[in-house]
């Protein structure tokens, strides 16, 4: 049995994942991030950042999926951060920082990189690994002084990467997308089922032993 795990909080890839037929289950990684950001040192390149990060979250959750006698699944991790004007930024958290971040994005464009990581267990063991990531162009529109303000008393924006949703209310303020949208929201469909081939997973055999009841 293929046991699908996503490794991550994320209600928006817990929604993309249930839109596609699958209904996996939610264990949550307890990585630091600061620490491995600092690791991987200011000339470490943003692409390889996201795609560490994901990696990271992949594997801290393995060792509590093995305790609990899940010792055979696929594990997904991933990790989305906004690159603008050649700097990575993550979730803002403070009303103040999201401001700031979207008083530079308006009108512009930038890149939101998410990381991926398919990790495939087998007895307690990872029996195969792939990793990569995907990187679409977000154009923004120029929300008004209001609007943004009443964007950002939601708390929607503080708690995602680069201070914008796709598939909430930050969507109202993005005139349009190059690229795929389901990696924007936070885990790229297409992306994982590349990575899913190369552990030896198919999208049937997930939808076998993991289909959303609907």
């Amino acid at each position: 049995m293929t046991h699908l795990v996503l490794a991550s909080a994320s209600p928006a890839r817990l929604s993309v994942l249930r839109s596609a037929g699958v209904e996996p289950t939610v264990r949550v990684s307890g990585v630091d991030e600061d620490a491995i950001i600092d690791r991987l040192g200011p000339s470490a390149a943003p692409e390889l950042v996201v795609t560490a990060l994901a990696v990271a979250k992949a594997r801290d959750v393995i060792p509590a999926l093995i305790d609990e006698g899940r010792t055979d699944a696929v594990v997904i991790g991933c990790d989305s951060m906004l690159l603008i004007d050649g700097e990575l930024q993550g979730k803002p958290h403070t009303v103040d920082v999201a401001r700031t971040r979207w008083q530079s994005m308006m009108g512009r464009s930038a890149t939101l990189l998410t990381g991926h990581s398919v990790l495939r267990i087998s007895d307690g063991v990872i029996v195969a690994d792939a990793s990569g990531h995907s990187g679409t162009i977000v154009h923004f529109a120029s929300p008004s002084p209001e609007d943004l303000e009443a964007y950002l008393a939601t708390g929607e924006p503080l708690k995602v990467a680069g201070a914008f949703t796709l598939d909430s209310l930050g969507g109202w303020f993005v005139e349009r997308i190059e690229g795929d949208p389901s990696s924007v929201i936070g885990i790229g469909l297409p992306l994982v089922r590349r990575l899913l081939t190369d552990v030896g997973v198919s999208v049937a055999q997930l939808w076998a032993t993991n289909a959303l009841v609907r």
